[in-house]
């Protein structure tokens, strides 16, 4: 372990310095959810790809239908329907004077007409409506299907979704560097794109060390707790946008650890450990990491440092294996693995996506205490708390206890007491990382 004491902007530095961002691959649209764009797409059909109707109801000419009322509709002669996936009117028909063509929403606006009157305006072609009736033209077409009554006029354009009102060919569709979600895929979808070029979500091997551990759901015996680092990292990983796996604890014995570890090499982007490194207990797993994978590898190795931090002053970093997989090796205490994460592995995670922004959002606010908070001189302290947008303040929740997992799941924000700070009165402005 080094003895020099590292900032925690000296360590995350060393890190990100070392993550590169994944290589991009072409993806099929469902498999490219949640991965990063690697370069703009541009529309080249335009949406939506023609004229076509937002309601069912009946295409018409705007002068056809002008003065239509309840006490005087107009009567249309009705020459076909336009369903959606049609082509138009069949035989190249066109709307003229006095005519309509039934039409579904979607369906192309048939060519002469103007406008869409929506169906709740009219008879539905049923004949009924009042006596006095204007006809707008009488001499119905051959191949005319019927009549239908307009109570109410339009105005040209009226529900149609006119060709390329949403995008047009040439467009800027997405950014490079946007996250593919579930509306990223429809626009992509819509405008005929079945591939794309991506970041693929980064591969995180979570497993946590300690003979003490026990899995959720078994019995616990004298001197065992239930392994929650493991899950709660996981979870953490996906929410950060990786694909996570969960190991699980594995016993106090440096082979172990090192067979695990380099059995979840090949699935491995990042892996994250959790316990074993702090003073007493942190031999076994630097026997462990010290030889995994390729040990003759120039740069392979894991570097144990002390951070001027509170939680989390034991951490270990560096890569290991024939491929330099990144590792990083967390403390044991929940709240301080916790905070570790969110500092050190949330953000080589979005860097490895290729993501630019890469740290959660950090504000200003008014603490909200009856009295001063203390910090150890030297050290930056993270105080888990609640945070009150619209008042400006934040409240620490729970003790400064790194092991206090409770006050950890009731809070939305950390707060941020610097290193030369070591006492913060009531009415203190102070940073806080919004964790929601």
């Amino acid at each position: 372990m080094s003895s020099t004491i590292w900032s925690v902007d000296e360590h995350l530095d060393d890190i990100l310095a070392t993550v590169r961002p994944l290589e991009p691959i072409e993806l099929q649209l469902p498999d490219a959810q949640g991965c990063v764009l690697v370069k703009d797409v541009v529309v080249e059909v335009a949406l939506p790809p023609f004229d076509n109707s937002s309601m069912d109801g009946y295409a018409v000419r705007i002068a056809d239908v002008e003065g239509a009322s309840e006490e005087f509709p107009v009567v249309l002669t009705v020459i076909g329907d336009v369903a959606a996936g049609s082509a138009g009117l069949a035989d190249g028909q066109v709307v003229g004077p006095g005519q309509a063509a039934r039409i579904m929403t979607g369906a192309p606006l048939p060519a002469g007409a103007e406008a869409v009157v929506p169906v709740e305006w009219t008879d539905g072609g049923t004949g009924e409506g009042p006596a006095a009736t204007m006809r707008a033209h009488s001499d119905a077409p051959e191949g005319a299907t019927g009549e239908v009554r307009v109570h109410r006029s339009v105005e040209a354009g009226a529900h149609v979704r006119e060709r390329g009102s949403d995008v047009k060919p040439g467009d800027l569709a997405l950014r490079a560097g946007s996250i593919v979600g579930p509306p990223q895929i429809g626009l992509l979808a819509a405008i005929g794109c079945a591939t794309v070029v991506v970041r693929p979500r980064p591969r995180v091997v979570v497993l946590s060390t300690g003979s003490e551990l026990v899995q959720p759901g078994e019995e616990l015996t004298g001197g065992q707790i239930y392994d929650s680092n493991s899950f709660a990292l996981t979870a953490a990983a996906r929410d950060a946008g990786a694909i996570a796996y969960r190991v699980g604890a594995v016993t106090d014995d440096a082979e172990t650890l090192r067979a695990t570890i380099e059995d979840q090499l090949i699935r491995a982007d990042v892996i994250v450990t959790t316990g074993g490194v702090s003073v007493g207990a942190y031999d076994v797993v630097k026997e462990a990491l010290s030889s995994v994978g390729d040990e003759d590898e120039p740069g392979s190795g894991i570097d144990f440092r002390k951070l001027a931090m509170q939680p989390g002053k034991p951490q270990g970093f560096g890569s290991i294996g024939p491929d330099h997989t990144p590792l990083l090796a967390l403390p044991g205490n929940p709240v301080s693995s916790y905070v570790s994460f969110e500092l050190f592995v949330r953000p080589a995670i979005r860097a490895l996506m290729g993501l630019p922004d890469l740290h959660r959002p950090t504000v200003r606010a008014v603490l909200s205490v009856d009295k001063a908070l203390t910090s150890p001189a030297g050290r930056r302290q993270f105080l888990r708390g609640t945070y009150d947008e619209e008042a400006g303040t934040v409240t620490p929740v729970g003790g400064s206890g790194s092991h206090l997992i409770a006050a950890l799941a009731q809070a939305d924000a950390l707060i941020v007491l610097p290193e030369d700070t070591t006492s913060a009165e009531p009415g203190t402005e102070t940073d806080v990382i919004l964790l929601r």
